[in-house]
């Protein structure tokens, strides 16, 4: 039997190998830094979690064929059950619908605030666990990787529109740009990207979006309002997307690896993450919404109705990972920011002691539990990224 010591050392050299894309300057980072994860738990045993037994959450383009079309297989699955909140909203049709509720209840609150990170840690692990549990799928949540594809994402294994894929772009349809409202001139608009219509390929084909629009950024007047003000009335339409090469622009690998390796402290790290619009400056956290677009992806509130938002955030949580894991001692347990978004209305700081919940969907977890992917939320969280 091999020794505890070989087998830590047959995680890293699997991290290192197991992608099908040669490893990019951010995916060293995270590959260099595991050490310290390891010399983290030794310190700080986690019960059953070790990296042995972590689940690994993989980048879309290093899954085999068989395992994209048993994810896609998984949401159509979510889309098919009946919804939990209809009570709450009339437009929430099915499962998958459920959390794009709860996303539009809790974004004044979770975003450009101290939840943003932790709390869409939570959010992203139970809609895996969802598609684990109610509709058999037997892998973890992949991420998107928006480095490797930025200079072309509508050919890339995301947006190709195979059966492999996550469907691919909207049809051609002439629209004006994106509006950044808070933006300085010439960054208050963003060019439009090479679609706007519906989306026809790939398993997402005839999906429809029930809830929304909010915030569209994507004004047709094919995309008719929705019929509460609070956008969760029954609204069906196409899936819309504007695959959009000036936004991905702004998610290279080089912005990526700088917003790790710059940004020492937590509130740096996720201002600079989020985007700093009045200074022109997207971030990629935006970079990676606005190169999908459409409707609903372009949606600040409804973005989770585009299937590829949970790829995009599974990012964002990755990138969150390899930040913690240059110095975990002090990264696990550091929080910033106030309770609101960019504190309006004015709230006080948040702490690693305030509450997140998911609405009816999951109860209260302290912000304390969610900083760690190793062991936290009472042992639900147990994953590395390769």
């Amino acid at each position: 039997m091999a020794s505890k010591s070989g087998l830590v050392a047959a995680v890293f050299t699997s991290l290192a190998v197991a992608q099908k894309y040669p490893p990019d300057a951010v995916d060293k980072l995270g590959i260099d830094a595991l050490p310290n994860l390891r010399e983290w738990l030794a310190k700080n045993p986690q019960g059953n979690c070790t990296l042995e037994t972590a689940v690994r959450r993989k980048e879309w383009g290093d899954l085999s064929t068989t395992e994209r079309k048993a994810y896609t297989d998984a949401v159509l699955c979510l889309q098919s059950k009946p919804a939990l909140t209809s009570h709450q909203a009339p437009g929430a049709k099915s499962r998958f619908d459920d959390y794009i509720v709860v996303h539009i209840q809790q974004t004044p609150r979770n975003h450009g605030s101290t939840f943003f990170l932790p709390w869409h840690r939570m959010y992203i692990a139970h809609y895996e666990n969802a598609l684990r549990t109610e509709c058999g799928y037997t892998g973890y949540q992949p991420y998107w990787n928006w480095g490797r594809y930025a200079h072309d994402p509508a050919s890339s294994p995301l947006f190709n529109g195979d059966p492999y894929s996550m469907s691919g772009n909207g049809a051609p349809v002439p629209h004006t740009g994106i509006p950044f409202r808070s933006a300085p001139p010439p960054f208050n608009i963003m060019p439009p990207g090479s679609g706007g219509g519906c989306v026809t390929t790939g398993p997402f084909a005839n999906m429809s979006v029930n809830i929304g629009p909010i915030a569209p950024s994507l004004t047709l007047p094919e995309i008719p309002a929705n019929p509460q003000a609070d956008g969760l009335g029954y609204n069906p339409r196409c899936l819309r997307r504007d695959l959009n090469i000036h936004s991905a622009a702004v998610t290279t690998t080089n912005y990526t690896y700088d917003l790790i390796t710059q940004n020492k402290e937590i509130y740096w790290f996720q201002t600079v993450m989020e985007g700093q619009f009045d200074q022109g400056k997207y971030g990629v956290h935006s970079g990676g919404h606005y190169t999908v677009s459409g409707d609903p992806a372009g949606d600040f509130y409804v973005s989770p109705g585009d299937p590829v938002f949970w790829l995009h955030h599974a990012n964002i949580d990755r990138i969150w990972w390899i930040w913690q894991l240059q110095d975990l001692e002090r990264r696990l347990v550091e929080v910033s920011m106030t309770k609101t978004m960019l504190n309006k209305p004015p709230s006080e700081n948040g702490t690693l002691e305030d509450m997140n919940n998911l609405g009816v969907l999951a109860g209260d977890v302290t912000t304390r539990e969610l900083m760690s992917t190793m062991g936290g939320w009472g042992g639900r969280l147990c994953y590395i990224y390769e």
